[in-house]
């Protein structure tokens, strides 16, 4: 068992470098950003939504209500 700070600090070092495929310093390391795990809704899905929208509703925790959303200019 490893009781030393230093050791112990090695050890989880080591450990995150293999991780990491060998990098060495976690802070260099880049984050490479893929592709959205979700895609951007389309116009006719947003349109769909809108419309399933219930009315005489309480606002959410954005506070905007659904007849507000809903209403026509």
């Amino acid at each position: 068992m490893v009781r030393d700070c230093h050791s112990i600090l090695a050890k989880w070092r080591n450990h995150f470098s293999k991780l990491l495929n060998g990098v060495s310093d976690v802070r260099q390391a880049e984050v490479h950003a893929g592709e959205p795990l979700v895609p951007e809704p389309s116009a006719f899905e947003v349109e769909m939504a809108i419309g399933e929208l219930k009315r005489h509703k309480s606002p959410g925790i954005e506070q905007i209500s659904g007849d507000l959303i809903k209403a026509k200019e």
